[in-house]
């Protein structure tokens, strides 16, 4: 009994099928790309199954399901592939066309002063692709400009305006060059061709014979300029002479000191404004006839020049050429020739611009050499810093120091530049004389560089104020002007820049007229 039971056991035993292991299927799909099936004899999990199938993820890809997920029969395993990359691509800037008016050219013809150039810029974006499709793109930082396009210059012929008579010399320059007009301004030509005066120095000698100047450098990296000087600017040809000095800050003639001239040197440097001043003074005198440099005095030596001083020091010689005065950021004085020191009339705090630049004030002197005529930079109640103030002042001193008045005309704006007329003769038979000077339109209110100004013409004490030009309130207001106008010899008239014009007002009555045509004056001298 027992035998049979054990052989119907394993009877029973035989006729069983073994149970078999259940095959797992997973579709899986990787950055986009055809689906496909992954079978699976046991259950592991989606990084396994990743692992097993070689596919590595990139730091940006997205899984779904998560990699720790364990996987079931008929489930998706998603891989998406995403890249995120900073991609830097460079863009043309196209060059701009600029149209210069041109006096000395006849109306409508050009000449092509400078070919144009496109510039190059580089723009950054953050760029995101999903399965090789890209889905955003966004911008990083501003664009960096690779290369400065250059504007393509053309000199364009235009009729001059009228003719306009007038006494004494008129010098200015315009398009990089220094003209002149004598007795009337259809008598204008050039006394120079080459172009490349800068601005810095230009200044006739009293009747007009003798000029200097600047010119830039333009070969050199940074700022970098040349002096030269004109011995006879009334020869039809005049000939130009380079002298030894170079980075000129400032230069003039020495008044009653035969082909004298004064100068103040800087070194150039690459950061803005591109110079270094040595606030120095040097007298050099020239040959009457080719100029060469017969003897060099260094009057004043290198110095720091006080706050700001990198700038550079302002000089002026008095008209009768025994004293003169200097003007830094903070302060305006005479220098002590004997014993080449800065003795301060004025003082005040600097003028802070937050820029690559820095105020001086401008120095006039009366014909008599007994007053000097400046600009101060003025308190603001209540300002919490000093340097910060909107407020100027026209000031007065004189030679003596017994007269030191900090506001003869109050709040004028930063670039009044006052000067002193020359001398009139009255009904009464007395000589006396007025001030001219630039009144800031919105005594504090807006950007320096928005500012406009009205021409306005004053007694010496600064009664009896009236505005010259422009009459109409509602016109356009004169811009600054590094040097923004000149009186004429007889006092009669003021030459002024006005929309890149050069133009002559009455005093007395207030007539303008202008000279030029060509919307590039600048630096007007008027010597008898």
């Amino acid at each position: 009994m027992t035998l049979l039971l054990l052989l119907l056991l394993l009877f029973a035993a035989a006729c069983v099928t073994p149970p078999q292991s259940e095959t797992i299927r997973v579709m899986l799909r990787v950055g986009g790309e055809t689906e496909r099936i992954v079978e699976l004899d046991d259950p592991i999990t989606v990084r396994e199954l990743l692992e097993q199938e070689s596919i590595e993820l990139g730091p940006d890809d997205r899984l779904n399901p998560s990699e720790f997920t364990t996987v079931e029969d008929g489930m998706s395993v998603t891989v998406t592939r995403v890249v995120i990359e900073t991609v830097c691509e460079e863009e043309v800037i196209p060059f701009a066309r600029e149209i210069l008016p041109n006096e000395a050219m006849p109306p409508g013809e050009e000449h092509l002063a400078q070919a144009g150039q496109d510039g190059v810029r580089q723009l950054c974006y953050r760029v995101e692709t999903v399965n090789g499709q890209e889905v955003d793109r966004a911008r990083i930082g501003d664009p960096v400009v690779i290369q400065e396009p250059v504007n393509e210059i053309v000199f364009q012929g235009v009729a001059p305006p009228p003719p306009v008579a007038f006494e004494g010399t008129l010098a200015y320059i315009a398009n990089g060059n220094a003209w002149t007009m004598r007795n009337n301004s259809a008598n204008k030509r050039p006394l120079t061709v080459e172009g490349g005066l800068d601005g810095k120095v230009f200044d006739l000698s009293p009747g007009g014979k003798r000029l200097v100047y600047t010119r830039r450098v333009d070969d050199e990296p940074v700022f970098f300029n040349s002096l030269w000087v004109i011995m006879d600017t009334h020869q039809t040809d005049p000939e130009a002479h380079q002298l030894l000095p170079d980075n000129v800050l400032y230069a003039e003639w020495v008044p009653g000191v035969a082909s004298t001239i004064s100068y103040s040197t800087s070194d150039a440097r690459p950061t803005s404004p591109g110079w270094q001043a040595h606030n120095n003074l040097w007298l050099i005198t020239l040959d009457e006839n080719d100029a060469e440099i017969l003897q060099a005095i260094e009057v004043l030596g290198e110095s720091t020049g006080g706050q700001f001083g990198w700038w550079g020091t302002n000089f002026s010689w008095s008209p009768d050429g025994l004293s003169l005065a200097w003007a830094r950021a903070d302060g305006v004085g005479l220098v002590d020739l004997g014993a080449r020191t800065f003795d301060p009339l004025f003082e005040f705090s600097v003028y802070n611009t937050y820029s690559d630049w820095a105020w001086v004030p401008t120095l006039a002197w009366t014909p008599e050499s007994t007053l000097l005529l400046t600009t101060v930079h003025g308190a603001l109640p209540g300002a919490e810093d000093p340097e910060d103030s909107p407020v100027f002042h026209i000031a007065v001193a004189s030679t003596d120091g017994t007269i030191l008045i900090d506001e003869l005309i109050s709040q004028v704006g930063i670039w009044a530049s006052p000067r002193f007329s020359p001398l009139v003769e009255g009904a009464d038979g007395n000589r006396s004389g007025y001030i001219a000077y630039l009144q800031v339109r919105g005594v504090g209110s807006g950007a320096l560089s928005d500012q406009s100004y009205e021409l306005v013409v004053a007694d010496r004490d600064g009664s009896n104020r009236r505005v010259i030009f422009p009459t109409d309130p509602q016109a356009p207001g004169l811009k600054p002007q590094t040097v923004a106008f000149a009186w004429s010899p007889d006092a009669s008239h003021i030459a002024f820049i006005y929309q890149g014009d050069l133009w002559i007002v009455e005093v007395a009555g207030g007539g303008a007229q202008r000279l030029t045509a060509d919307k590039s004056a600048g630096n007007p001298v008027w010597v008898e």
